[in-house]
């Protein structure tokens, strides 16, 4: 399965230039713990950085810092991972683990934003698939008792 049908395609994004405060708000209206940082190009959002809500404690308010006078530019990881939308989950849940993410911006073949994935979205996957496969054993052991009678 391609991750393009698994990640959510309503990204929570805001740009360089938003104080913390903002983002920190946007964040509390989407019930999210991230935002992806976006640069505004001709028909697309090309992500460019993330925020968490851990970065702005760790990063804001453990410093003391004013919430109003940093911005998202200024604490945003600028070594962003991203995924294609074409990408198997498998081949992106190994990208994950290597990369030490648990939130993956997923881009279109352009490069531009078209969704994001966190481990949330693949435990809910897996969770799933073990579901199934759980009726499946329980399936086969009633038939095994209906042939033993």
């Amino acid at each position: 399965m391609p991750i393009g049908e698994l990640c959510s395609r309503e990204v929570v994004f805001v740009t360089r230039g938003e104080s913390i405060r903002a983002a920190a708000q946007i964040m509390r209206q989407h019930h999210v713990g991230d935002v992806v940082v976006v640069e505004e190009k001709p028909a697309q959002r090309e992500p460019v950085g993330i925020v968490t809500d851990r970065d702005i404690v760790i990063e804001v308010i453990a410093k003391d810092l004013d919430l109003d006078s940093v911005t998202v530019g200024d604490i945003m990881s600028f070594n962003l991972v991203t995924a294609r939308e074409t990408d198997g989950v498998y081949e992106t849940i190994q990208f994950m683990r290597t990369k030490g993410v648990r939130r993956l911006p997923v881009v279109n073949s352009k490069g531009g934003l078209a969704g994001i994935l966190t481990v949330d979205d693949i435990i809910g996957l897996l969770s799933e698939e073990m579901t199934e496969l759980a009726k499946l054993i329980s399936r086969e052991q009633a038939l095994e008792k209906k042939k033993k009678r």
